[in-house]
């Protein structure tokens, strides 16, 4: 009998261990494929996907025991069809999974959506994390995991939505500098009055370097201020969002001839760059 346990805050995995589960049991949404089941409701909407059943349960019990409500789905496909069915507030996604892996998951939900999105991996592979959070990871855990430090991520990255969107006070005024406008209330970016996209990090990041136009931040203090409530990010994350950001704003109207709004100082780190045409 293949079972799951928690002992202290790590995930076990095992044979004997208790399959008693104290969560209360419902039946996925009508209408959408797979075996996904919402555990007790909670602060979040949570959508886990991972093909593994022991690790579905021992995450699901995890956050539920943190107060969220979680999805969990068992592969690919129907991990899409329950993000368009009922949009979640954020994603935790196993790098490896059947049918669709986790990867071409993310691409399909930032299609439709901004929504924070966590990458699960049994790889410890960089090139696996960084490609996870070029199509748009917000971050990333590689198994084994505690599962403190999962529910510490989830949390962080709830925070950075709420510090984004509905935190008041002056300094979340609306930005603007050349062609940039940031506004943090609305969670809105334009560039010479064209909406660009942006992820919650992303945003992060744009943000900090528009606090001080001009001023050259290193990783490591774009790593403290776009992560104010996470210590588990490598600065070699930074390179990836900035990546992301300036593919994102060479699609967008007015940046001919390649101009961008990040800039990088070579052996310092990224500045904003002056966003006025011919400078």
């Amino acid at each position: 009998d293949v079972g799951v346990a928690l002992e202290g805050e790590v995930l076990l995995l095992g044979y004997g261990a208790s399959r008693a589960r104290p969560h209360r049991l419902s039946l996925a949404e009508p209408g959408v494929p797979g075996n996904g089941l919402w555990y007790n409701a909670g602060m979040a909407r949570i959508l886990v996907a991972d093909d593994d059943p022991h690790i579905r349960e021992v995450v699901a019990f995890a956050l539920e025991s943190a107060g969220h409500s979680v999805h969990a789905r068992e592969d690919g496909p129907s991990a899409v069809a329950a993000a368009q069915a009922s949009p979640p507030d954020l994603v935790i996604l196993d790098i490896m999974m059947p049918g669709i892996d986790g990867i071409e998951v993310c691409r399909r939900i930032r299609a439709r959506s901004t929504v924070p999105i966590l990458f699960l991996s049994a790889r410890d592979e960089e090139i696996d994390k960084i490609i996870g959070l070029e199509v748009g990871g917000d971050d990333y855990i590689t198994k084994p995991f505690s599962t403190r430090e999962l529910v510490a991520r989830v949390k962080a990255m709830l925070r950075r939505v709420e510090l984004s969107s509905t935190e008041p006070g002056p300094e979340r005024k609306v930005k603007t500098h050349g062609k940039l406008t940031l506004d943090p209330e609305r969670f809105e970016v334009t560039w010479d009055g064209q909406a660009v996209v942006l992820t919650v990090t992303e945003f992060g990041v744009l943000e900090a370097l528009l606090s001080a136009p001009g001023k050259v931040y290193t990783r490591g203090e774009l790593v403290e201020r776009a992560y104010r409530f996470d210590n588990h990010v490598t600065e070699r994350t930074i390179d990836t969002h900035v990546k992301r950001i300036r593919k994102k704003f060479a699609g967008a109207a007015g940046t001919a001839g390649g101009q961008q709004p990040v800039e990088t100082v070579f052996g310092l780190g990224y500045r904003l760059a002056s966003c006025v045409p011919g400078e």
